[in-house]
């Protein structure tokens, strides 16, 4: 993402099968409506965020993971410094809302 204000989310890793982001964001920093187009498997490394989704708001923290259903829009409220790796099918995209 190029907007320094929004967490930042780079490619790791990618196989046959998986991807891999790493996921890093400062407390304060929102991280706008998205989806993403496949289940996508979120590791919490550091800090605390809340994952705002239709069903309401889900804590992550450390040592913490959460499933993300496919095609399911959720933002991203960053509580304290936040760090995490992102494991979804290659063929995902990520795409974000108007």
């Amino acid at each position: 993402m190029e907007n320094s204000d929004k967490p930042e989310m780079t490619l790791l890793q990618s196989g046959e099968h998986f991807k891999t982001l790493n996921i890093t964001a400062k407390a304060g920093m929102i991280m706008p409506l998205h989806h993403s187009t496949k289940e996508a498997v979120i590791v919490v490394l550091s800090g605390e965020s809340l994952l705002v989704m239709p069903d309401g708001q889900h804590k992550l923290s450390q040592g913490g993971t959460f499933i993300i259903p496919k095609m399911v829009s959720h933002s991203l409220k960053v509580v304290s410094d936040f760090h995490a790796i992102a494991v979804m099918e290659t063929s995902s995209a990520i795409e974000f809302e108007d």
